[in-house]
């Protein structure tokens, strides 16, 4: 257990890295949105992206299957299998890039209906316009680093992402203040940024890969078709981007609840949930990296290790959230002057809503590697059911409850979000462990697909 622990750990590291500097340019974002221009805009930014990370969710998720069935097939030896699947998820994601910019454009026309206050919609709007131009690039890079991290090689996307990080940040400080010949954009200077940014990602990538040598035994495509690896995927990515659509849009309607309840309210739960986004996308990275070895283990027909795999996941993401926790306890009201100092109404609240944030840290990471292990497996569609119970029957219903009828104002949201994490993370890990025990030792090379 102990050799299985380390090999996560080293495998998950750099997909930490690669996971947490894509969020923390929506991090970024905030932080010099909130510092530069206040309270309104910062609230109007959180809304903006968590209603196209919303929509992004489906494909960003979504494709994350693509990794676990080439860790599959490098399991099986399966040359071929690799480089057709990396072409068929990268058609994936044009075509999930394509659509879902759509939707996020058509919610962005409909902002009106969401009961926002009207300077935070009037500032909201052109930002979401300019996100959901940048889910394509996005989805692009997203499914290109999947053959990478599907073989272990996963130090590509963490230097493709920190370079952007870097990269992100210089441009919001160009074009939010206007420097030099640039005009000064305010709030839509940060989006164009993220657009830009997610260019950049998807063309470093795509070079990077095609010019490797390490990838160039997969990249010899045989002229075969395509289409029915493409149809397995889509059939795979849409499950098991719902798992994360339930999720995400749980806690991007919760920002609208929140929206109801005021301004400040609204800024103070945009530092918070930015706060746990954060943790909770180092968390993810674990549990990707024990999606790759638990589907490594399902392709060498390795039942034990499959188990051992799943097992080292979980002790990893306990260990590192339950760090968390400690942090966001302890130092609640430094980590909220991160964003804000003067506004005593926002700070206030947010430092409240950081320490349940604090709470919910070790439900949120075991829920996000339950995921991991099962999608190892291609087991995808209990998995949707038990998030879409644990976010749309409990969660969301539960906000509500408490934030109006109760009077818990917002903290009764976070309380909801809570207990949909908990019961996700419970279930999850008992699925987990449910199908290993019911495996026979002879265990077939075949997707579970229950």
């Amino acid at each position: 257990m102990r050799r299985e622990i380390l090999a996560t750990v080293k495998l998950s590291i750099p997909i930490i890295i690669a996971q947490l500097g894509v969020i923390l340019m929506g991090v970024t974002d905030n932080l010099m949105v909130g510092r530069f221009l206040g309270a309104v805009p910062l609230g109007a930014s959180g809304l903006a992206t968590s209603l196209t990370f919303l929509v992004s969710s489906i494909g960003f998720g979504g494709l994350g299957i693509v990794s676990s069935l080439i860790s599959q097939a490098k399991g099986q030896n399966n040359t071929p299998e690799i480089g057709n699947l990396f072409r068929a998820g990268l058609n994936v994601g044009i075509l999930l890039g394509i659509l879902l910019g759509i939707v996020g454009i058509g919610l962005g026309l409909s902002l009106d209906f969401f009961g926002q206050t009207p300077e935070v919609t009037r500032l909201a709007k052109p930002v979401i316009y300019i996100l959901s131009v940048s889910i394509l690039p996005l989805l692009i890079f997203v499914a290109a680093r999947q053959l990478a991290d599907g073989l272990s090689y996963t130090k590509v996307a963490m230097f493709v992402t920190v370079s952007a990080l870097f990269f992100n940040a210089l441009i919001n400080w160009v074009l939010i203040k206007g420097i030099w010949i640039f005009p000064k954009m305010g709030l839509n200077g940060a989006a164009l940024g993220t657009l830009i940014s997610r260019v950049y990602m998807a063309i470093v990538i795509l070079i990077y890969i095609f010019r490797s040598k390490y990838f160039k035994t997969y990249l010899h495509f045989p002229n075969q078709n395509i289409t029915p690896l493409i149809k397995r995927i889509i059939k795979l990515t849409i499950p098991v981007g719902f798992q994360f659509f339930f999720e995400v849009a749980a806690f991007s309607l919760a920002v609208v609840l929140i929206g109801w309840l005021g301004e400040s309210q609204l800024a103070a739960h945009q530092i918070a949930i930015n706060l746990a986004s954060t943790t909770y996308m180092m968390a993810t990275g674990i549990a990707a990296a024990g999606a790759i070895r638990v589907g490594q283990a399902w392709g060498q027909n390795n039942l034990p290790k499959v188990k051992q795999a799943g097992t080292a996941a979980f002790v990893i993401v306990t260990a590192f959230m339950g760090v968390c926790c400690i942090t966001f306890l302890t130092a609640n009201d430094f980590l909220v002057s991160l964003y804000l100092k003067d506004n005593l109404a926002v700070t206030s609240i947010a430092s409240t809503l950081v320490i349940y944030a604090g709470f919910f840290q070790l439900s949120d990471g075991i829920q996000a590697t339950g995921l991991g292990t099962l999608r190892g497996l291609t087991d995808v569609n209990v998995p949707t059911g038990i998030t879409l119970v644990a976010y749309w029957v409990i969660a969301l219903p539960l906000s509500y409850i408490l934030a109006f009828t109760f009077k818990m104002d917002v903290e009764g949201v976070w309380i909801a979000l809570s207990a949909g994490l908990t019961f996700s993370a419970l279930f999850l890990t008992i699925r987990f462990y449910w199908l290993i025990d019911k495996m026979p030792s002879n265990i077939k090379k075949t997707a579970i697909m229950h």
